[in-house]
């Protein structure tokens, strides 16, 4: 059991299940409907994601010992050699990019070894050196639905999978940001470039506000693109979304000594999760929906012949 959870720390894997899930996600809107033929490539992305999470851990082991929040995790606690973590994450990866090459193609392959090379080549190096580092950063989360559309049988040229994908790439930016100005302290003790440095706390909240708002925005631009088939489906992200825009105002009229980031960041995810799981019960249903319309059609016809 000791090794079980030093593994589940060291791949982060509720970040890594996000990930899967999203992706399924995507695999289920290009597929409209349930098909055993999500599960290699969800098995996959996920190894690919606790691949990476598991080289990020190695790559900023120094600086995540500095970090109150980071400092119990397997390598700067000691309960992993970097040596094993790296060999653990290399293997991931691995096993990762072959699943997908071998049952999904060269596409869904090139996409997942892209974002694990943004994220932990391109991402992780402007950590160190940019405040800013989360909006470039973001691109990472647009990669596992789009992967897992593709993988469905969608093209890469769809507009559908990209306006979902856009609005991924928009919630990455305020869950990050919300994340690391929980723990603003711990990066001046890491001596790594904080927003705190850069923006006053009332101008944090402006930009948080912003950015919370524009993930409610851009989720409402997912049914202009007729991925949404049922308007129950449709009515609950409105709802969702009128949630959400309720929770960024009292979070923004908010004192400045009561801001709680924790809170903000919590209810953002529980949002975006909520989205997942909408989208893909309207993909899961839509079968239905097309047989409930030929129903209905045929009807028709028989009425008019009747007639």
């Amino acid at each position: 059991m000791k090794w079980v959870s030093i593994l589940f720390k060291l791949t982060k894997l509720k970040v890594s299940l996000f990930a899967t899930l999203s992706a399924s996600a995507g695999f289920i809107l290009a597929k409209q409907g349930a098909s055993k033929e999500v599960i290699m490539p969800a098995m996959g992305i996920l190894f690919l994601a606790c691949g990476s999470c598991a080289l990020n851990q190695y790559q900023e082991r120094k600086t995540d010992g500095r970090m109150e929040r980071t400092r119990g995790r397997p390598l700067p606690a000691g309960k992993l050699s970097p040596l094993t973590a790296l060999q653990i994450s290399l293997g991931l990866i691995t096993l990762g990019c072959f699943i997908l090459f071998c049952e999904t193609g060269w596409v869904s392959w090139s996409l997942g070894l892209f974002a694990v090379l943004w994220y932990n080549g391109f991402y992780t190096y402007l950590k160190g050196r940019t405040a800013f580092a989360a909006v470039p950063g973001a691109l990472v989360g647009v990669m596992p639905p789009v992967l897992g559309w593709v993988s469905g049988g969608g093209r890469l040229i769809d507009p559908q999978i990209w306006v979902v994908g856009f609005f991924f790439f928009i919630w990455q930016i305020p869950h990050f940001w919300l994340l690391l100005l929980d723990s603003g302290s711990d990066y001046d003790q890491a001596r790594l470039p904080s927003l705190t440095r850069v923006f006053t706390p009332e101008q944090l909240k402006r930009i948080i506000l912003i950015w919370i708002l524009s993930t409610a925005v851009s989720c409402l631009f997912i049914p202009l693109f007729g991925i949404v088939k049922f308007n129950l489906i449709l009515a609950l992200m409105l709802i969702a979304t009128l949630w959400l825009v309720w929770n960024a105002m009292n979070f923004f009229r908010s004192p400045p000594r009561r801001v709680s980031f924790r809170f903000a960041f919590m209810r953002l995810n529980i949002y975006v999760l909520f989205i997942i799981v909408a989208l893909s019960l309207d993909g899961l249903l839509n079968p239905c929906y097309t047989k409930l319309t030929l129903f209905t059609k045929l009807l028709a016809m028989i009425g008019s012949k009747a007639v």
